[in-house]
């Protein structure tokens, strides 16, 4: 027969094992949540940055092209968040739903883009797009690129 741990403990002292029981667990959960992050943050920083970045992919198509697909993309920015320099192994044609984001393309001045506006995007070619304005910034991002390899390369 198997003996019970608090056979003999009030129901106060019940009460207060469980309580620390309930407070170790949380801890617990805290810990591996920040131990988490933390790994995130150290084996990932471009995603764990991105956060306030929502990538929502529409379609994806091969193309008559051989090795070569198509990809649609919406992407939306909170107001302040920024994608950082990145580059992708294709052309990225943008253009812009709502919203002012400004882009940081290599070897060219930055341009601030508005409802409407367009941007195209050179193969390979390093560049980033914040959020200037104070409400949701989104664009319609077209990637003509390599079939197989990762549509986004996260630089420094």
């Amino acid at each position: 027969m198997k003996k019970s741990k608090t056979k003999g403990l009030t129901a106060v002292s019940k009460f207060l094992i469980m309580k620390r029981m309930i407070k170790y667990k949380s801890f617990i959960y805290k810990t591996v949540t920040l131990a988490s992050l933390a790994v995130l943050n150290i084996t990932c920083p471009a995603l764990a940055q991105q956060m306030g970045v929502k990538r929502t992919e529409l379609q994806r198509h091969n193309l008559s092209i051989p090795g070569r697909e198509v990809i649609q993309s919406r992407i939306d920015f909170a107001p302040g968040e920024e994608f950082g320099n990145h580059s992708h192994p294709g052309e990225e044609i943008v253009y812009m739903i709502e919203g002012s984001l400004e882009y940081k393309v290599e070897g060219r001045l930055a341009v601030t883009l508005k409802a409407g506006d367009v941007l195209f995007i050179p193969a390979g070619v390093i560049h980033s797009a914040k959020n200037v304005g104070s409400s949701n910034g989104a664009e319609l991002a077209t990637y003509v690129v390599e079939k197989g390899k990762p549509l986004i390369v996260q630089t420094k």
